[in-house]
């Protein structure tokens, strides 16, 4: 792979975490950990001395838990915004939905396995958001992301394609499942989803999925 390997830091208060992360992720060559911290505060002071790409942030730690450390180093007053990805042993969707508002990146459970957590970081990367699958469809069916500014676009915008693929993402769907689903390839699955991104003004599949609830493109569940 070409260019520089993205840069993580780990925050997690227990130890054997962060060794089995650092384990799994520097065994990628696009990818090298260079910090890690036992406690929030220092996490965030690790952040803005060693400028990390990512951030993979546990919720509870002392001194300083994720959700707030991810506002501080992820969230609109944030000096030099980084990707937080949240990666928690609790499932929870007050916790999930804190942590996209306050501008994280991703939401993974640690019992997710090692691929994901390798798959939230590129995502974090490709400007997407990745949640854990088993808590995706509920979430996204719960979830109401008071907008930014107001959303007037309407499902007759997309194409019908384009409305098959938010359909997909709102379901929870990865782009390699798109493509198997719709017979595509995955670089022509992730070009619509740039394209729906661009009509929705919206920044990733998290908000297409919850605009997909709020429009009514998907009916909500009983």
């Amino acid at each position: 792979m070409s260019g520089a390997p993205t840069r993580i830091l780990l925050a997690d208060d227990q130890d054997d975490v962060r060794s089995g992360f650092r384990l799994v992720l520097d065994s990628q060559p696009d990818m090298t950990v260079i910090g890690e911290a036992a406690d929030g505060a220092t996490a965030l002071d690790l952040a803005r001395h060693l400028r990390p790409d990512v951030v993979l942030a546990d919720i509870r730690m002392p001194r300083l838990d994720g959700l707030e450390l991810t506002r501080l180093l992820a969230g609109p007053q944030a000096t030099r915004p980084t990707r937080v990805v949240v990666v928690t042993t609790f499932d929870l969707d007050d916790y999930v939905h804190t942590a996209l508002h306050n501008g994280a990146c991703g939401f993974l459970l640690k019992r997710s396995g090692p691929t994901l957590l390798i798959e939230g970081v590129r995502a974090a990367m490709a400007g997407d958001a990745l949640i854990s699958p088993q808590i995706t469809v509920r979430l996204l069916r719960r979830l109401s992301l008071p907008p930014a500014r107001p959303h007037p676009t309407t499902p007759d915008t997309l194409t019908d394609r384009e409305r098959e693929i938010v359909r997909l993402v709102a379901r929870g769907s990865t782009n390699q499942e798109i493509a198997t689903e719709l017979v595509i390839s995955p670089g022509t699955a992730k070009t619509h989803l740039a394209n729906i991104q661009s009509k929705l003004k919206v920044r990733n599949r998290v908000e297409i999925a919850a605009w997909a609830w709020q429009t009514g493109l998907i009916p909500p569940a009983p």
